[in-house]
């Protein structure tokens, strides 16, 4: 950033105090020009074109229109103006609501100065900001949906199964030995172990209780 170029900052907030602060401290940063200084999500929906900011300061709890709506609102019509939402406290619902709404960055009010100077500069540069707090909440949740996603795509691949594997998974579900397995497909029960291995594998499953339970749930076998 070069010498006369400043990062456009519009604050939004509806306790005045609050939002006066954090005004006049940014007034005092060089490469920063607040461009205006807001009570409401209405206000910002309506004005975020003529006062054209770069980086938004976003109350998350505004009266009226919230923080979250007013985010939505404005990164569907310029995704290139960046949000960093602002919170009393740190909560999953509000993190997860911000960041399926578009926002840049999340931190609670109470963050020192400088921290919150170096979130507007680095998502006005294009980057991501978000405490450490917050990020451990965000990588948790996506943790969980991760896994969550992998087991249902797990559940579904019986068509990765081998034609013996299939075979396998037939008899055993319907409670055949791993002997008589062998006995009937003309293989070693060590043959039946490591089959059952994969398949169990492919599948996502951890026992043989879950792949009977698997076999019946999706009709794969013929009920004897």
């Amino acid at each position: 950033m070069n010498k006369t170029e400043r990062i456009k900052v519009l604050l939004v907030d509806d306790h005045t105090l609050v939002r006066d602060a954090v005004a006049i401290m940014l007034k005092q940063v060089d490469d920063i020009q607040v461009v205006g200084a807001l009570s409401s999500g209405e206000e910002a929906v309506n004005k975020v074109s003529s006062l054209a900011p770069e980086v938004i300061l976003m109350d998350i709890m505004l009266k009226g229109m919230t923080g979250i709506e007013a985010t939505r609102w404005i990164k569907e019509r310029n995704n290139r103006i960046k949000i960093i939402l602002l919170s009393m406290e740190v909560k999953r619902e509000f993190v997860t609501a911000g960041i399926q709404s578009g926002i840049d960055g999340y931190l609670p009010k109470d963050v020192e100065r400088h921290i919150l100077l170096d979130a507007i500069r680095s998502v006005y540069k294009g980057g991501k900001y978000f405490n450490e707090a917050i990020t451990s909440l965000v990588f948790e949740d996506f943790y969980k949906k991760e896994k969550s996603t992998l087991q249902a795509e797990q559940h579904f691949k019986v068509t990765d199964l081998t034609k013996r594997e299939r075979e396998v998974l037939a008899l055993v579900a319907n409670g055949k030995s791993n002997k008589e397995v062998a006995d009937q497909l003309f293989i070693s029960t060590k043959t039946v172990d490591t089959h059952k291995t994969h398949i169990l594998d492919k599948l996502g499953l951890k026992n043989t209780a879950e792949l009977v339970k698997y076999a019946i749930k999706n009709k794969l076998i013929p009920m004897e």
